[in-house]
């Protein structure tokens, strides 16, 4: 008997204990794997994806947002109306909302956010976004009222992009290093050159996050990502660069491949307001000396869908215009003849660091080549590109996906890095902006497709897969990406 009464003594501690030994406790961590460093972490005044990939949704937020699938729904403004004249759009803000620094969020931040935003000085990158705001009013401190200089179909879209969400002027000083905002997580920590931490903000006014610490980390070399992969120093890679080992994870029960879209139109980008390139038979002739095939199997491993236009191919709207630009070597050195160029000549080729980029280049260059348009390549960091090419406009050629949700109005923006001018395509972009009506916008999105794709502006390559891969026990990762954004709000372990 007493034998028996120690057994069940002893089953009785070990039940009691396994409920509480951390082992059985549910995994709330998580690190993400991302291929670029953010320059800083204000998307506000910087034009790295990489800031949105890590503020958007987690820390920041806005008045409407980009939800899994690249619909609109509120975020800090729980619903709008909009005046019948399509001026006036008086949003109904959230109520009971914090700064991740205990400060109360108001529609004076509202003010605060688009006032800035659209200042004479302003360094936000797409400060196009916020051209046509003619006002911005506070009502009560859960109403703010914007009027627009005239109808912006696009307005609620516009506000939904990384470069609209909120800030507290408490903090603005310090939102490059320190960010401060409303969303379900807070800034921790950031070591330069490794990580930066995300903990979950107690005081968040939604839906708290079932992760208790997000680490994202960078790795920028392909062959180390799939390293840390399989080591499992990484949960979740969700732009993951090293396609050609992704047949090895499907394999492996341990991981999920998660292919999707991204808004990432890839091109090789002509500077139109240097020479050769002002010369629009030098761009069509670049346009037809591209194999387009060649190189997403080699750069991509096969994974890319080929685009004749700055538009993503999933869109309803979208024109397929790639026989426009058709590989065609023969047509490109005639091109170059009838231009004055019957030689060729040399010019640079500045590459960022992701694998799309490097990879591509290469290829390109020997493309390039065959129809005598030499190129000398320098590979260059992140920020160089950005200051270098983005900034200074000082390059001739340049391989870079634009990943921000249908953005061809860029086209449309005398200083872009492109220097492309057009009355015809700023006409076609002011009848866009104009306009409600779904038909009308269609026929408009359409034109202004056609219009870069017959000034030949750039070599159109492909649209940027999502390529991701995951611990297999991860669940509410986002398979496209609308927007750039690793969205770590629904992200959860499952048992």
């Amino acid at each position: 008997m007493n034998n028996m009464l120690k057994l069940v003594t002893t089953a009785a501690i070990l039940v009691a204990s396994s409920a509480l030994t951390p082992a059985f406790a549910a995994n709330t961590a998580i690190t993400v794997g991302m291929v670029l460093e953010p320059p800083n972490l204000d998307p506000t005044s910087g034009a790295a994806a990489a800031i949105r990939e890590v503020t958007y949704a987690n820390i920041f937020q806005g008045l409407t947002r980009f939800d899994a699938n690249g619909a609109i729904i509120p975020d800090l403004a729980k619903s709008w109306d909009i005046s019948a004249d399509g001026l006036t759009y008086t949003f109904h803000l959230a109520t009971g909302v914090k700064f991740h620094d205990g400060s109360p969020f108001s529609a004076d931040d509202v003010k605060f956010s688009l006032d800035r935003a659209r200042a004479p000085d302003s360094t936000n990158a797409q400060k196009g976004l916020f051209a046509d705001i003619a006002s911005v009013d506070v009502v009560d401190p859960a109403t703010v009222k914007v009027t627009l200089k005239k109808p912006n179909g696009s307005f609620l879209f516009n506000m939904a992009w990384g470069d609209a969400v909120i800030l507290s002027p408490k903090s603005i000083a310090t939102e490059a290093t320190k960010p401060v905002g409303t969303g379900p997580f807070k800034f921790v920590n950031w070591v330069k050159g490794d990580h930066v931490e995300l903990g979950k903000f107690d005081g968040y006014w939604g839906t708290p996050a079932k992760l208790d610490k997000v680490t994202f980390k960078f790795i920028s070399d392909p062959s180390a990502a799939f390293a840390a992969m399989m080591a499992g120093d990484v949960d979740a890679f969700p732009l993951f660069p090293a396609a050609e080992t992704l047949e090895q994870f499907k394999a492996d029960p341990r991981f999920t491949v998660i292919a999707g879209n991204t808004e990432g139109e890839t091109l090789l980008a002509m500077n139109n307001g240097k020479k050769p390139f002002d010369n629009i038979k030098v761009r069509e002739a670049v346009a037809h000396a591209i194999n387009r095939k060649e190189i997403i199997d080699g750069a991509m491993f096969g994974y890319g869908t080929p685009i004749g236009t700055h538009f993503a191919p999933h869109n309803p709207d979208y024109v397929d215009l790639t026989a426009q630009s058709n590989y065609d070597p023969e047509k490109s050195k005639a091109l170059l003849k009838e231009a004055g160029y019957p030689d060729g000549f040399t010019v640079s080729l500045k590459l960022p660091p992701p694998p799309y980029a490097r990879r591509g280049g290469e290829i390109i260059a020997s493309q390039l080549a065959k129809v005598g348009i030499k190129t000398e390549i320098t590979n260059v960091e992140w920020a160089q590109w950005l200051e270098q090419v983005f900034k200074g406009k000082d390059y001739d050629l340049t391989i870079v996906s634009h990943t921000e949700p249908m953005d061809i109005d860029i086209y449309g923006r005398d200083n872009y890095y492109f220097n492309y001018k057009s009355d015809v395509f700023k006409k076609i972009m002011a009848d866009l902006s104009g306009t409600t009506d779904p038909a009308k916008r269609s026929e408009l999105l359409k034109a202004a497709q056609k219009r870069i794709a017959d000034d030949y502006v750039n070599a159109f390559l492909f649209e940027l897969p999502r390529l991701g891969v995951a611990n297999a026990k991860i669940m509410g990762l986002w398979k496209n990406q609308p927007t750039p954004s690793n969205d770590m709000s629904e992200v959860y372990w499952k048992d």
